[in-house]
């Protein structure tokens, strides 16, 4: 009998209900430690350099690769092992799946050689000769040696050819200046002009003819550099030349140390957060969508929270309460809950058609047809992200001005204080801890939204960046690289699928460290600002 009551003033007092959400929560951390620990297997294992082998088949095929993983095959009762074994422009794929029954024999290459290629991925097999074209290079027992002085030597030269044509930057700069000038007198249709329109006409063409002078010996010595090749024999016995310059690394994992190897991975993980892309984005870095993330959160973030924060402050300070008031509270809740790809919807139609087309009709008219503002650009996705988070700024920004006592307001107002003076100083400072919240958690949901991203300004790649060294330094019209979008387009529509595994875990990975950060920042934030106004709220 006292059980029964126990358990009846238990459920009134409760305590169950703490027990069910103290559970789901657990659960729910259970379940994202397992998501970050999957992406992490899989994504941080796959770029430490794993041994070649090489396999010889029952039918005599010979194969040389990595090992990547083994699964069974229930309905056979058999396994069967993936194998990298790359050669892509020599064997169509570079991933085999081969039955564990059919290996005759499993041994390691001492000799041979790992590249990876900046077009056609790896290529496994073993050095045959080094093709130098003029290039003298030093007397060396190893060939292995030969090669690695051989890159060294190339990418030298090669990098002073790039600057020389990053050189070149200011005689483009000035034939694009002069052909938008050209462009606005056309467009102007000033008959008086055509003096003037001739002498930018020659000016331009003197700029090109200087460019293609200067640039013209660069692309001769580029042509000279892509002649010092490497010929590799793959484990069949084809041979296949490779240039130098197209070499990103050269390797040979079976002759590696731990520390070597360990050496080897840090320079793959800092290439993925510093370097572009490559082969439809299965390769290289994510410097670009990293980049472009960034600046669109902190673009959003410059309209969502201060639009957010005054429509708070009117509605919970200002306005009076009555019809109209709950009428845009009721929209404001139910804007929350609308699919974030209406907003795409409505960011391409009203800013993008709408605003963009009517800037380039008032400030550049003269480059239509071809839109400026009038079509997809970081700006215009930033925006639409604004109005899509506004409304988690406005509701956590309520909260937290209700969370103010109303005697602080009063006692600020009895002694003499304006109404806005109480609220910049007395209510702002103690309701800080709910629009700080309100904010990130706008930052965290801006970051993760993919697609009202699709339809007003992200691009598979993006050439330049928003943020570069040429007039006005800041391109908002230009259109950008996004994590989100990455992980969509390299895991749906790359045709190398397993390739694209690795970049996708990564992504994923660091996508889901960005809001992970972002929200414990938040909740930090909160609790010690908190802990800063208790005393002041009590």
């Amino acid at each position: 009998m006292s059980n029964a009551r126990s358990a009846r003033m238990s459920l009134k007092q409760g305590e169950v209900y703490v027990w069910i959400s103290g559970a789901a929560v657990t659960l729910t951390l259970l379940i994202a430690a397992t998501l970050i620990v999957v992406v992490l297997v899989n994504g941080l294992g796959f770029y430490w350099p794993k041994d070649l082998v090489t396999v010889t088949l029952a039918d005599g095929t010979r194969l040389l690769g990595e090992v990547l993983e083994h699964e069974p095959i229930p309905e056979r009762g058999a396994t069967r092992s993936l194998y990298k074994v790359g050669n892509r422009d020599l064997y169509g794929a570079d991933f085999r799946w081969v039955d564990d029954a059919d290996v005759r024999a499993r041994e390691r290459a001492p000799e041979a050689v790992a590249l990876e290629r900046a077009e056609f991925g790896n290529f496994y097999g073993f050095l045959a000769e080094l093709r130098l074209a003029g290039l003298d290079a030093p007397p060396a027992a190893d060939p292995w040696q030969r090669l690695e002085w051989a890159r060294r030597e190339v990418a030298r030269r090669h990098e002073a050819i790039a600057q020389a044509q990053a050189a070149l930057s200011v005689v483009n700069r000035r034939m694009q200046s002069l052909a938008g000038r050209i462009q606005t007198l056309r467009y102007q249709g000033a008959a008086d002009d055509d003096a003037l329109l001739a002498e930018l006409e020659a000016q331009r063409a003197s700029a090109l003819a200087e460019f293609d002078r200067q640039n013209r010996p660069l692309l001769e010595q580029v042509a000279t550099l892509r002649a010092h090749a490497v010929l590799l024999r793959d484990v069949a016995g084809t041979e296949q030349a490779v240039p130098l310059l197209d070499i990103v690394r050269a390797w040979r994992p079976n002759r590696m140390g731990l520390w070597a190897k360990a050496g080897f991975y840090a320079g793959k993980l800092g290439e993925l957060f510093t370097g572009e892309p490559r082969e439809s984005n299965t390769e290289g870095g994510l410097f670009p969508a990293i980049f472009g993330t960034v600046l669109l959160v902190i673009i959003m973030s410059l309209f969502s929270v201060p639009m957010g924060v005054v429509a708070a402050i009117y509605l919970h300070e200002y306005a009076r309460e009555g019809w109209l008031v709950r009428v845009v509270r009721i929209a404001m809740y139910n804007l929350a809950g609308v699919p974030s790809i209406v907003f795409g919807i409505f960011g391409l139609g009203f800013f993008v058609y709408g605003v963009g087309a009517g800037v380039d009709a008032l400030f550049f008219a003269e480059r239509l047809p071809t839109p400026t503002f009038g079509t997809g650009g970081i700006l215009w996705a930033s925006l639409t992200l604004a109005l899509l988070t506004v409304p988690v700024v406005v509701v956590a920004t309520e909260e937290g001005l209700s969370s103010v006592p109303r005697g602080m307001r009063e006692a600020s107002l009895a002694l003499g204080s304006t109404q806005l003076q109480t609220l910049l100083r007395v209510v702002m400072p103690m309701a800080a801890p709910g629009v700080v919240t309100g904010f990130i958690l706008a930052m965290a949901r801006a970051a993760g939204e993919v697609a009202p991203l699709m339809i007003t300004g992200v691009v598979k790649l993006a050439p330049t960046l928003p943020i570069d060294g040429e007039f006005p330094f800041v391109h908002l019209d230009r259109k950008f690289m996004h994590l989100g979008f990455h992980i969509y387009d390299v895991g749906f529509q790359s045709p190398n699928v397993e390739a694209a595994k690795p970049m996708v875990y990564m992504t994923t990975l660091l996508l889901v460290l960005i809001v992970l950060i972002l929200s414990i920042v938040g909740v930090y934030l909160r609790n010690s600002m908190r802990k800063r106004f208790q005393g002041a709220a009590f």
